[in-house]
């Protein structure tokens, strides 16, 4: 009797361990227990250091010319030059603050609207969540390439309106898993009992539901990042970014323009390919490390896909 009392005792206080996890205020928690999300979020640290630092780092023009087109890297130049004599390191910091910045921004927005859609339609259901998810459905099955090259080429190709376009675009996901959760959170206990208690639905949405959908809204905002900043080097490198400023693909496309490839300048094309690949690894892995610990629908059972884990029954071995 008392190993069962044990056992069911081990079992409540991990239920109130995962319960916990699922704050808002365990996201911090979250992120330095677990070596993937240590390991993302020390990668986005270290670029975003490097965006705030670059009018320190960088001194004078980075386009300007200091050399020959393609010189090898060296001692003055450790990345080498591009194909207009500038110098690769200062460009790479120049495009650093843009890429990020249109990674954060476009992020923002996309968690905005996906976030709105989603809250409005899970909490009111009915004509409400009809049309604003035939809404969402209309918008997920428009492919995203073609939409943000004719979405650019009509709009134009100002680094707000590339910002205004990503986000506009990747807020369906968002949406959709916001609604699923506003669904189960309507219908607690709490809630109903907050209702029947004569709150209004705002106070509802903004006291009762918001801070139960708010962690995993900033799990997937983190997520979207990534989806952001590759969108706007597949622009950028399609010819539709901002020219007036520099990016990590506005570097890729001047490097295919100016045949780095055919003059084996590897040095103008891998630094910011590389660069891109690293920022969408690290939001993932933190992303996802946000998502596994504060998102409930993946924590059901004891069998989980993510983290496979059979939980023994300890009451009934000590007892036999």
């Amino acid at each position: 009797m008392s190993a069962s009392i044990q056992g069911g005792a081990a079992a409540a206080t991990e239920g109130v361990d995962v319960a916990a996890a699922r704050r808002p205020g365990s996201i911090r928690h979250v992120a330095l227990r677990e070596p993937t999300a240590i390991a993302g979020l020390a990668i986005i640290a270290f670029f975003v250091l490097v965006a705030l630092l670059s009018p320190i780092l960088l001194t004078g023009d980075p386009k300007a010319k200091v050399g020959p087109i393609f010189e090898p890297p060296s001692a003055s130049y450790p990345i080498g030059l591009d194909g207009g004599g500038a110098d690769m390191v200062k460009l790479l910091i120049a495009g650093t603050r843009v890429s990020l910045l249109v990674g954060f921004c476009a992020a923002l927005v996309s968690a905005f609207i996906g976030g709105t859609v989603g809250v409005l339609a899970g909490f009111y259901g009915g004509k409400t969540d009809v049309v604003l998810m035939r809404t969402t459905d209309y918008f997920l099955v428009i492919p995203d390439i073609p939409l943000m090259i004719v979405a650019a080429a009509l709009f134009g190709r100002s680094l707000t309106n590339i910002i205004i376009i990503i986000g506009i675009i990747y807020w369906t996901t968002t949406a959709r898993l916001i609604r699923a959760q506003v669904l189960s959170v309507r219908e607690r206990v709490y809630v109903k009992r907050a209702r029947a208690l004569g709150a209004s639905n705002r106070r509802l949405i903004f006291k009762h539901v918001l801070p139960q959908v708010a962690p995993l809204l900033v799990a997937n905002t983190v997520l979207l990042v990534a989806y952001a900043i590759f969108a706007e080097t597949f622009i950028t490198f399609l010819g539709l970014g901002d020219p007036s400023v520099i990016s990590w693909g506005r570097l890729i496309e001047n490097a295919f323009n100016d045949d780095a490839i055919l003059n084996n300048a590897w040095w103008a094309i891998i630094p910011p390919g590389l660069c891109v690949t690293l920022v969408v690894l690290g939001a993932t892995l933190f992303g996802q490390s946000l998502e596994d610990a504060l998102n409930p629908r993946l924590r059901v059972g004891h069998l989980s896909v993510r983290r496979f884990k059979v939980r023994p029954l300890r009451g009934k071995l000590d007892a036999e």
